[in-house]
């Protein structure tokens, strides 16, 4: 309940902006403005991950630490650095298939991220737009460290910490 009582006033809110971030995506680089990526999420179900793009459309499908600097368009640096480009991700949580707090979903590919979750029950859990590890600057380039973080929020599961980490990944 509380993830549709934030995601569905939030998309509204956030609709203007997507449009508009969706039209300056389009008018700076080609390819499409909406990025959709297949994710593993809850019980380790894929799902499709929507996000503005901010990468040129020619580069590899890599998580984003393995991706090169280069590969960032000028837009795409502005839209990341404000989050801008997580808002098309309020779908995916109103659709039930991702949380606003959660552990961040994990591409198929990442094998040993994936292992070290199944291993300590995280995929009990719906990923999430933020989360205790991107609060903590933990990326999944350190995925035994970024799965334990995700652990760690299992056992601290609360509305007064979801609330906080949603203010702290804007502070």
């Amino acid at each position: 309940m509380f993830d549709l009582a934030v995601a569905l006033p939030c998309l509204l809110v956030a609709a203007p902006v997507i449009l508009a971030a969706m039209l300056v995506v389009r008018a700076t680089s080609p390819g499409p403005a909406i990025f959709a990526q297949p994710r593993v999420g809850r019980d380790e179900r894929p799902f499709v991950c929507y996000k503005l793009r901010t990468m040129h459309e020619s580069t590899p499908d890599l998580p984003t630490h393995e991706a090169p600097a280069a590969a960032i368009t000028p837009v795409g640096s502005f839209l990341r650095r404000t989050k801008i480009d997580e808002l098309p991700q309020l779908w995916n949580v109103v659709t039930g298939q991702m949380s606003i707090v959660g552990p961040r979903p994990c591409l198929p590919g990442q094998r040993e991220l994936i292992e070290h979750r199944r291993r300590l029950g995280v995929f009990a859990l719906r990923p999430g737009i933020t989360g205790l590890a991107q609060v903590h600057g933990i990326d999944m380039s350190d995925p035994k460290r970024c799965a334990e973080t995700d652990a760690e929020y299992m056992g601290a599961i609360s509305i007064a910490e979801d609330l906080r980490l949603v203010v702290r990944t804007f502070v």
